[in-house]
């Protein structure tokens, strides 16, 4: 079962093991979930930085072991949250990962501190 959802800038911290990454113990991550919208996010900027797809696409499978299809509620929750988005500068990205969480009702792990002014009832984790 899964324990949280992982953003694509908090895997992207981890990756590169920027402070606050710490906070994300492989005991965490085990229990991890990540829209596929985020993991496709993450995969681009293994790849823009010159990295092989496949492997990019793998080294992302590997830290999250659970992939959530962007289904249609999610979709609908991301699309009602762009009021909101639009003051505080949420992407589609931002908007996917926080509607799985809402979704699921599970806490959020995120390097984006903006997404603490938006008041949605799931908990936000910042790393930094």
């Amino acid at each position: 079962m899964s324990k949280c959802v992982i953003d694509s800038s908090a895997l992207l911290a981890l990756l590169n093991q920027e402070p606050g990454s710490e906070q994300l113990p492989p005991a965490l991550m085990q229990g991890a979930i990540m829209s596929s919208v985020n993991a496709a996010e993450v995969q681009a900027k293994l790849v823009a930085a010159g990295g092989d797809p496949d492997q990019s696409w793998q080294i992302v499978v590997g830290l999250v072991p659970i992939l959530a299809t962007f289904e249609e509620e999610h979709a609908k929750a991301a699309g009602t949250l762009v009021k909101q988005a639009k003051a505080l500068g949420l992407s589609l990205g931002d908007r996917a990962c926080l509607a799985l969480g809402l979704a699921l009702r599970l806490p959020i792990y995120t390097t984006d501190r903006i997404w603490t002014k938006a008041k949605l009832g799931v908990r936000i984790h910042l790393l930094r």
